[in-house]
């Protein structure tokens, strides 16, 4: 038998928790950035009125403005968004306990077997939102997760769309590749190279073409695409293991500087590796992401042995810079992310005075750092490398004060 998903999308949804904190905003366009003076001044949600202007998530401030001068920019405040992605799954789990949070304003339900019909329960959901919360949601109704994701997507705001076995040609195949969850910039670019243009046409692409291509991911998108996706909706009490753990870093101004740009991935290794060491978790790769002075993005990844050291981290990924470094580049923002995951570590091996390996014994000071900064403060200790120096100081040339000692 089919399944009956539904996939609810609230519209707009950290624009839309703000209108309800600010009544007088009704009907205007706002849109929530970070800020300017940090360099994150990029739009994370706009209202409808916003939209209507042609102002996209990702503009810089300057670029929303120039589309809607009338605009208000409202800074973020997550707690609030959590407060209210809280509430909506309350709403959710009056109908079913498979609940599945795809981000904070995003989730799946599986309501196979229920009374209702599964299109009675998305309007009843969208009624319940609206009354009790104050905020609006688009629901897709299918078969499957991909078509569901797709459906939540075709009609907003506050909407229901229906994909099942007898229209989804009609209503799937023709959308744009892009459309379909999964297929990001680059495997869209693929795909054109590879005259895959829709949906429609990647359902009916070969299946051997299509993994010679991607490997398994390939027939993966070959499945979603002939809605043949069978993963399942998770209960609501299920958290995932983390399949990354990461940080970023963006500056007031652009570094130049080969040192400065050695700390900034110090810094960055820091947390992820502190949050390894936290989860118990080891990795298996690390991948650097550099964003330069025009705001293109390169990511190169590297495998290392499992680790959780906040050391080894950082010189692999200073190691990763130094060997796909662009001459002459400024760099904007950088990024340390670690994958391949394990909760179980390297077997413990001696060296020949028998003590244990060196990597064994700097996790050991590591976490002699984590809780001197647990119980003293974040400021307590800092790393030699970067001590008395600040990347925020002396970036090509700018002052900006300098880190705690």
């Amino acid at each position: 038998m089919d399944r009956d998903i539904l996939h609810c999308d609230l519209n707009n949804f950290y624009a839309s928790v703000e209108k309800l904190y600010h009544p007088e905003l009704a009907g205007k366009a706002i849109a929530v950035a970070g800020r300017e003076e940090d360099r994150k001044g990029i739009v994370l949600a706009k209202s409808e009125e916003a939209k209507a202007c042609g102002v996209k998530t990702g503009d810089t401030i300057w670029e929303a403005k120039i589309k809607c001068p009338d605009i208000t920019i409202l800074p973020p405040d997550f707690e609030k968004y959590q407060k209210y992605s809280v509430l909506a799954r309350c709403i959710y789990e009056r109908y079913t306990d498979l609940v599945e949070a795809f981000g904070p304003d995003e989730c799946w339900l599986d309501v196979s077997g229920s009374e209702l019909s599964a299109e009675d329960i998305a309007q009843s959901v969208r009624r319940d939102m609206k009354s009790e919360l104050g905020l609006t949601v688009s629901v897709g109704v299918s078969f499957n997760k991909v078509f569901a994701k797709l459906g939540s997507d075709m009609k907003k705001p506050d909407a229901v769309t229906v994909i099942n076995r007898d229209n989804y040609r009609n209503k799937v195949w023709p959308l744009p590749v892009e459309e379909l969850l999964f297929v990001g910039r680059a495997t869209k670019r693929k795909l054109s190279e590879m005259g895959i243009f829709t949906i429609g046409n990647l359902a009916l692409a070969s299946e051997d073409v299509l993994v010679k291509k991607f490997g398994k991911n390939g027939l993966l998108l070959s499945h979603y695409a002939r809605g043949e996706d069978t993963s399942v909706v998770s209960r609501s009490t299920y958290t995932p293991p983390p399949k990354s753990i990461g940080n970023s870093r963006t500056f007031p101004k652009d570094l130049c500087d080969e040192g400065e740009i050695a700390d900034a991935i110090t810094m960055a290794a820091e947390k992820v590796g502190k949050r390894l060491r936290d989860k118990g978790l080891y990795a298996g790769g690390v991948s650097l992401s550099v964003k330069d002075s025009n705001r293109v993005t390169r990511q190169f990844d590297e495998a290392i042995e499992l680790t959780q050291s906040s050391e080894v981290i950082a010189k692999k990924g200073m190691e990763i810079f130094l060997k796909n470094r662009k001459e002459n580049i400024l760099v904007r923002a950088v990024g340390i992310k670690v994958y391949g995951l394990s909760d179980i570590p390297y077997a413990e091996q001696l060296d020949f005075d028998g003590f244990i390996y060196l990597s064994e014994r700097e996790l050991r000071r590591e976490r002699v750092y984590d809780a001197l900064k647990e119980r003293f403060g974040i400021e307590a200790v800092t790393r030699a490398n970067i001590l008395g120096k600040n990347i925020f100081e002396g970036a090509c040339g700018a002052q900006f004060g300098r880190i705690p000692r």
